[in-house]
C-alpha cells in the first residue's frame, strides 16, 4: 500500500490555472486527411474526421477548396464518406461510404451510389478514362473456418492453425485474401448483384493466386496504379506463403496487362521489400519504394525507376542517404516531389530527371520544426504548387501551400483554429547531448505552458517504439508530448540510436542490440537534462509502448536510482515467444 501511495504522489503533477491541452480536448481536434487534387490542378479535396468520445466513434467528411485559396467547403453530410478522387473528366467526385464507390456534383449535390457488390469493396481507382474501375475484395482460398470440413456444424466459430503464417500484426490468417479485380462501370453487375453471371463481377486479375493485394496489414490504394494509357494495371504483392511469407519481406511490383491478360514481375531481382508503384504522366517510366536488405523492415526507402522501352531499372536515390516517401510526379513528369526525415522532422524535397544515365540532383523544399506527411501537386497558370499535410509537436495536422522553388509555407487550412485559440502550447526545444561513444543525439525537451526555470518539475523519458522509428515532429492522439507536458510534465524525447533520419549508420546500430548503446544513449539523455535545476530529481518516469516497452522494462532492471515510476504499454518482455 505504501508503494502505491508513493507512485500516486508522484504521478500528481501541479494543479494548472491556464487552458491546456487535456486528453479529451485533443480527442476533440479534428484530423485533416492528405490532399486530392482535381485534373486541372485548381481544387484541393480531403477529409475532416471528428471523433465523439460519448459514442466512441468517429465520422469522417469530405472538403473542398480552390488551390489558390478561397473558402473551405465541406460537401457530404451524414454517414461517413472518405477516400475521395476526381473522375478523370473532373465532371463528378467519387468517395468511399458503406464498402461502396459512390460519386457526387462538384457541390456535393446528387450523390449517388454507383456500386452494390455484396460485401463491401475496397482500395478503388478509376481508370484513366473513367470507364472502368479497379478494387480489391476478399477471395476464399482455404477452409481456415472449417466450413467444409466441419459443415455438419454450421454455427461453429473456429479458426483451423496448423502452422505459420498464422498472424500478421493485428490480422489473423481466415483463409482469404485480398485480390486485385477490374471492371468496367457499365457493367450490370457493378450496380446490382442481381446479374446472371455465376461468380464475381468483375476481371480477377489474381485468379487462383494464394496472395494478397495489396499487402496486409497496413496496405492500401498507394500499392496499385493504373498506367496512365489504361492497358495496364500495377499491384504490390508478397507471393508467398506459410513460414515463407512469416519470414519474408520480399514483396515485388507485378503489372498485369489487360490485352494479354498476362502479368510479370517487375522487381525479382531485389529480395527485400518493394511497393507503392507510380507512373510518369507519359507512362513511359515507372517508379517505387524499395528496400534492399531481405528480411529487415527498417531499411533505407530507396527510390526505384524502370523504363517501359528497355526494360531498365535503376536507383534515382542512389548517394542519398535518407528514406524518399509519399513520392509523386510534377504535372509535366520532369520532377519528383517527396518527403523525407532529416534530424526527427520531415521536409519536402524536390528530385529532377535528367538523361537516363545521369544522377537526379536532389533539394530540399522546407526546413523548419514540423513533420510532413503528404505532398500533391497543383497549379497556379503555369507553376506548380504543393499542398502538403504539415504537423508538429506542438499542432495537429493541417494542409499546407508550398512554393517547391522558394520553400514559403502558408496555411490553407485552419480546421483546428478554433478548437486551439485559448490553449497555451507547450514550449519545444532541440538539445544535442553527448553520447558514451562520443557522439551527438537530438533530444526533443519538451516544457509544460508558462515552464519557470526558477520551480521544480517532475520528468518523463519518452523512449519510442519500432524499435526503428523516428522521434520527428508527430502529433500523436495515442502519445502525445502537448499532453503530457500541459499536466505539468517536462517530458524528455531522444532520439537514440536505432532511430531513422540521421543516416543509416545510425539507424542499423540497434539491429542485434537492443540492449546496448541505444540504452545508454536513453540514460544519457535523461542525465544530460537532470543537470538542469528545474528538473525534480525525486520524481522521474520512464514510460513508452511496444520496444518502448521493452525500454522501460530494461531501465527498470539497470536505472541506478534515477527513475521513481515506470509506464510500460504493450511492451515486449519475451523474446523468445516474440521470435
Amino acid at each position: 500500500m505504501k508503494t502505491l501511495r508513493l507512485i500516486l504522489i508522484f504521478l500528481a503533477a501541479p494543479t494548472l490555472l491556464f487552458a491546456q491541452l487535456s486528453p479529451e480536448a485533443m480527442i476533440g481536434l479534428s484530423r485533416v486527411g492528405a490532399p486530392v487534387v482535381s485534373p486541372d490542378g485548381g481544387t484541393v479535396l480531403f477529409t475532416v474526421t471528428d471523433v465523439s468520445i460519448a459514442e466512441n466513434r468517429g465520422n469522417t467528411q469530405i472538403w473542398a477548396k480552390p488551390s489558390v485559396g478561397g473558402e473551405a467547403v465541406r460537401l457530404t453530410s451524414g454517414a461517413s464518406a472518405s477516400s475521395p478522387q476526381w473522375r478523370p473528366d473532373g465532371a463528378k467526385i467519387g468517395f468511399m461510404r458503406g464498402g461502396q464507390l459512390w460519386e457526387m456534383d462538384l457541390n456535393g449535390a446528387n450523390a449517388t451510389q454507383v456500386t452494390s457488390f455484396e460485401g463491401g469493396i475496397a482500395n478503388v481507382l478509376y481508370s484513366p478514362k473513367g470507364t472502368h474501375i479497379l478494387f480489391t475484395q476478399p477471395v476464399v482460398v482455404s477452409d481456415a473456418r472449417g466450413k467444409a470440413k466441419h459443415g455438419d456444424m454450421p454455427n461453429a466459430d473456429v479458426r483451423l492453425i496448423d502452422g505459420l503464417m498464422y498472424r500478421h500484426w493485428d490480422t489473423w490468417t481466415d483463409g482469404t485474401v485480398s485480390h486485385v479485380f477490374y471492371v468496367s462501370l457499365n457493367d450490370p453487375c457493378v450496380s446490382s448483384q442481381a446479374d446472371t453471371r455465376v461468380g464475381p463481377c468483375g476481371t480477377d486479375i489474381m485468379a487462383g493466386e494464394p496472395y494478397d493485394a495489396p499487402l496486409k496489414p497496413f496496405g492500401g490504394a498507394e500499392h496499385l496504379a493504373w498506367s496512365p494509357d489504361g492497358t495496364k494495371i500495377a499491384y504490390t504483392s508478397k507471393k508467398l506463403t506459410g513460414t515463407d511469407a512469416a519470414y519474408s519481406t520480399n514483396s515485388d511490383i507485378y503489372l498485369y496487362d489487360l490485352a494479354t491478360k498476362q502479368t510479370r514481375n517487375l522487381s525479382g531481382a531485389n529480395l527485400g521489400y518493394d511497393t507503392t508503384p507510380v507512373f510518369s504522366p507519359d507512362g513511359n517510366t515507372m517508379v517505387w519504394s524499395s528496400m534492399e536488405t531481405p528480411m529487415y523492415e527498417a531499411d533505407r526507402h530507396r527510390l526505384m525507376q524502370i523504363t517501359f522501352a528497355t526494360g531498365a531499372i535503376r536507383e534515382l536515390s542512389q548517394g542519398f542517404d535518407a528514406n524518399v516517401d509519399n513520392f509523386t510526379f510534377s504535372k509535366d513528369g520532369s520532377t519528383i516531389y517527396f518527403t523525407s526525415g532529416t534530424e526527427a522532422t520531415v521536409q519536402l524535397y524536390a528530385m529532377n530527371l535528367p538523361a537516363r544515365s545521369a544522377t537526379p540532383p536532389i533539394r530540399q523544399i522546407t526546413r523548419g520544426v514540423h513533420d510532413f506527411t503528404s505532398v500533391a501537386v497543383a497549379r497556379s497558370g503555369r507553376n506548380d504548387i504543393l499542398i502538403g499535410g504539415r504537423q508538429s509537436m506542438q499542432d495537429p495536422t493541417e494542409l499546407f501551400s508550398v512554393n517547391p522553388q522558394s520553400g514559403a509555407m502558408t496555411a490553407f487550412t485552419t480546421m483546428n483554429a478554433e478548437k486551439l485559440k485559448d490553449v497555451k502550447r507547450a514550449d519545444v526545444r532541440e538539445r544535442w547531448v553527448p553520447t558514451t561513444d562520443g557522439k551527438r543525439m537530438k533530444v526533443w525537451v519538451i516544457y509544460p505552458p508558462d515552464f519557470d526555470s526558477t520551480k521544480s518539475y517532475p520528468t518523463l523519458l519518452y523512449a519510442q517504439g519500432g524499435p526503428q522509428g523516428t522521434v520527428s515532429q508527430f502529433f500523436s492522439y495515442r502519445w502525445n508530448f502537448q499532453v503530457m507536458a500541459s499536466q505539468g510534465y517536462i517530458v524528455v524525447a531522444p532520439n537514440r540510436r536505432g532511430l531513422p533520419s540521421f543516416g543509416q549508420e545510425w539507424n542499423l546500430a540497434i539491429s542485434g542490440d537492443w540492449g546496448g548503446q541505444a540504452m545508454k544513449d536513453m540514460l544519457s539523455a535523461i542525465d544530460d537534462v537532470s543537470k538542469e535545476s528545474y528538473v525534480d530529481k525525486e520524481r522521474r518516469g520512464a514510460v513508452g509502448a511496444s520496444f518502448g516497452g521493452y525500454t522501460v522494462f530494461w531501465l527498470a532492471g539497470n536505472h541506478e536510482g534515477r527513475f521513481k515510476t515506470f509506464i510500460s504499454h504493450a511492451g515486449v518482455f519475451n523474446l523468445e515467444s516474440m521470435y
